[in-house]
C-alpha cells in the first residue's frame, strides 16, 4: 500500500517541486501559460475525453451528482462555522467549495488509478468548473453575467463533447489521438505552474490558512459518505469521489478574488496553505481507499 501511495504522490509533487525550483531562479510568464492550458490544452483534453463513445458517460451521472452535493454541501456545512467565526463568506466560503479537481484532481487521479480513471476525473473537473463560473462567480458579484463566463473554452468544450457522446457522433480515430495528445499537456503543465505558484504563500493570514485546510477536506469527506452509501456507484468511481472530497481549493479562487477584490491576500493564504496541507491528507486518503480496495 506505502508503494502505491509513493507511486500516486512522488510524480505529483516532483513535477509541481520543478516548477517551484525553476520559479524559484527564473520568473516563468504564468498567467500567459496557465491561458495556454485553459484556452488550448484544458479544452482539448475535456472534448477528447468526454466526446469518445469508448467513454459512456451515462454510467457518470450518479458521480456527477455526488459531486455536485460535495461542492454545494459544503458551503451549506461550513456556513455557520464562518458565522460563528464572524469570517466574510464571500472570501471563506468559496475555497471551502471549489476545489483543485482540475491542476492537481486530474493528475492525482490518474496516477492513482491509471489511465481508466481519466473520464471520471475530467466528469468531476467539469462538474467543479461548470459551479464554480456560475454559482461561485454569482456568490462573488450576483450582478455578473453568467452568459459571458459560459463562453468559456472550457466550457463550450464540456458541452461539445458531451453533444458528440450523447449524439453518438462518430470521431475518426486520428482525430481523437491528435486531441488526446495534446490535451495531455496539460497534466503536467497544471502541475508545474502549481508548484511556481506554491512559492506566493503568504503566511501572514496562516490561522485562516490552517482552518482551510482543515474544514475544507473534512466537509467535502463527510458529504461523500452518505453519497457513497446512497448511490450504487462503482469501485473506481467511488475512489476518485474519495480523492475529489479531500482535494484543496483550486488556484482559481485567488485569481477571481483578485478580479472582484474580494480580499485576495487572505484567499491567498486559504489556497496555498491548504494545498501545501495535501501534503498531509492526500496520504491518508490514499492510502484509506487503496485498503478499503475499491480499486
Amino acid at each position: 500500500m506505502l508503494a502505491q501511495i509513493l507511486s500516486t504522490m512522488l510524480p505529483v509533487f516532483l513535477i509541481a517541486g520543478c516548477g517551484a525550483l525553476y520559479g524559484r531562479y527564473r520568473t516563468p510568464d504564468i498567467k500567459g501559460l496557465n491561458t495556454l492550458n485553459m484556452e488550448l490544452f484544458v479544452p482539448m483534453l475535456v472534448f477528447a475525453v468526454l466526446a469518445d463513445r469508448q467513454a459512456p458517460l451515462q454510467e457518470y451521472t450518479s458521480l456527477a451528482l455526488a459531486a455536485t452535493v460535495v461542492v454545494l454541501g459544503s458551503g451549506i456545512i461550513l456556513y455557520p462555522l464562518a458565522r460563528v467565526l464572524n469570517l466574510n463568506l464571500k472570501t471563506f466560503l468559496p475555497p471551502m467549495m471549489f476545489n483543485n479537481s482540475g491542476n492537481m484532481g486530474i493528475p492525482m487521479l490518474v496516477f492513482a488509478f491509471g489511465e481508466a480513471a481519466l473520464p471520471a476525473a475530467v466528469v468531476l473537473f467539469v462538474v467543479e468548473m461548470l459551479l464554480h463560473f456560475t454559482v461561485g462567480i454569482y456568490m462573488l458579484d450576483p450582478h455578473t453575467s453568467i452568459i459571458r463566463r459560459l463562453r468559456l473554452p472550457v466550457i463550450v468544450a464540456s458541452i461539445a463533447g458531451l453533444a458528440v457522446n450523447f449524439g453518438g457522433v462518430p470521431l475518426p480515430q486520428w482525430l481523437l489521438e491528435t486531441l488526446n495528445m495534446l490535451g495531455g499537456v496539460c497534466i503536467p503543465l497544471m502541475l508545474f505552474t502549481l508548484g511556481v505558484r506554491m512559492l506566493d504563500v503568504d503566511f501572514s493570514d496562516w490561522k485562516l490558512g490552517m482552518l482551510g485546510a482543515i474544514a475544507g477536506p473534512a466537509s467535502g469527506l463527510i458529504l461523500a459518505w452518505p453519497m457513497i452509501a446512497i448511490l450504487d456507484l462503482p469501485g473506481l468511481q467511488v475512489a476518485a469521489l474519495w480523492v475529489f472530497a479531500a482535494m484543496p481549493p483550486a488556484v482559481l479562487n485567488y485569481m477571481l478574488a483578485e478580479q472582484y477584490k474580494q480580499e485576495p491576500h487572505k484567499v491567498a493564504s486559504l489556497v496555498l496553505i491548504g494545498n501545501l496541507g495535501s501534503l498531509v491528507v492526500m496520504p491518508i486518503v490514499l492510502g484509506l481507499v487503496f485498503a478499503a480496495g475499491y480499486v
